[in-house]
């Protein structure tokens, strides 16, 4: 069985994160989503939030698993012993930290990093960028799933 993993913190998941899972739902039998828990930087939505959301935009692929994990990306792929780390690429500015990073954990334990070049309408986009739109009353309809931007609208009026 083929299985990649495809990290990130996703507060929130948008459809940048979400065409470069689909793409490697269509390439491995199973992804899975590994939603990083950073305990330094607080998130807007939680952990249970952003695996929820996840779970729901991903429902058809059928072959995605969602999780969350801390601590080294490598260790989690060794436990559950993933081979591949796909990540989407923006820009060169992404390729630089994204090379250091795929070339230390092939150094750590052997697993491969697969650059996804990203679909150039979201190719300027970020969840930063997303929830900072949405904070000052811009529309990001087209940027996130609907079910995402039901709750982000929501968790932006707690505020």
């Amino acid at each position: 069985m083929r299985r990649a993993v495809c990290p990130g913190s996703f507060d929130p998941i948008t459809n940048g994160h979400l065409d470069v899972i689909a793409r490697a739902a269509r390439l491995y039998d199973t992804v899975h989503v590994a939603v990083m828990i950073n305990q330094a930087k607080k998130g807007l939505f939680t952990i249970e939030e952003r695996i929820g959301l996840i779970e729901s935009v991903t429902s058809d692929l059928g072959n995605v698993k969602v999780e969350s994990f801390h601590g080294l990306l490598v260790d989690f792929c060794k436990q559950r012993e993933i081979p591949a780390i796909v990540k989407g690429l923006r820009a060169v500015s992404d390729f630089d930290y994204e090379l250091q990073m795929a070339q230390m954990n092939m150094g750590l334990t052997g697993v491969e990093t697969l650059f996804v070049p990203t679909n150039p309408a979201y190719s300027f986009l970020s969840s930063s960028l997303v929830k900072e739109v949405a904070q000052w009353g811009g529309d990001v309809a087209h940027l996130v799933p609907p079910q995402v931007l039901d709750s982000l609208n929501a968790k932006l009026q707690q505020q």
